[in-house]
């Protein structure tokens, strides 16, 4: 591994660890560790549209004709992007809107990258004894169906607003009352076909 790749799995680690170790300490701060986020995740929708992308990214894992891509990274990045992406893309927009700290931040952007890029690089470092040549491609393709997941999971649907970013409420992360998939499909729609697109790309490139 070249200097470049060293030096950038040091930082990375380190950032890693440094924002556990906040998370660990702010966790009556952070939403991610509250049993309000889980109650706001683990709803029926959210749920079976994560089993239903999930398994369609770990099935055609092994026919997109990239040796990077496999059962076992594109299950844990899957399941990585589900926990985490909802609150990290909530959190950087309350961070923004001057709501939350830039420790916070930094929490949530270490997330972002651990699930959609490091853990990824991480994997295929150990697996094939070299950093992947993909990391940088990588980072983009998955962080772009890491923010379209936390859009998604984020939508909701308000008797007195309509159609909402669940993450520009005060209350956020709060657990939706009723069925509202049927209300907010439409504006799921675009979201859930990125991530197929992206998929079928990778299929028509590598055939």
């Amino acid at each position: 591994m070249n200097i470049f790749f060293t030096i950038y799995t040091i930082t990375w680690s380190v950032a890693s660890v440094l924002a556990l170790i906040l998370l660990i300490r702010e966790k009556d701060y952070c939403a991610i560790l509250c049993r309000g986020y889980r109650r706001f995740l683990f709803v029926p929708w959210k749920v079976c549209t994560f089993l239903i992308a999930g398994t369609g990214m770990v099935i055609v894992a092994p026919y997109t004709g990239d040796p990077t891509w496999d059962y076992v990274d594109a299950g844990f990045m899957s399941l990585l992007t589900f926990l985490s992406a909802p609150w990290a893309v909530g959190t950087l927009y309350k961070v923004f809107a001057g709501k939350l700290s830039v420790k916070h931040g930094f929490i949530a952007f270490c997330a972002w990258m651990f699930s959609a890029s490091w853990s990824y690089d991480l994997y295929l470092l150990i697996r094939d004894g070299r950093y992947p040549i993909t990391w940088l491609p990588n980072i983009l393709a998955s962080s772009v169906l890491y923010i379209s997941a936390g859009l998604l999971w984020n939508l909701d649907w308000q008797k007195d607003k309509g159609i909402i970013l669940s993450f520009r409420d005060e209350n956020w992360p709060a657990q939706s009352t009723g069925k509202v998939f049927a209300k907010i499909f439409w504006i799921a729609l675009p979201f859930m076909v990125i991530a197929s697109g992206a998929v079928l790309y990778c299929l028509m490139q590598n055939r």
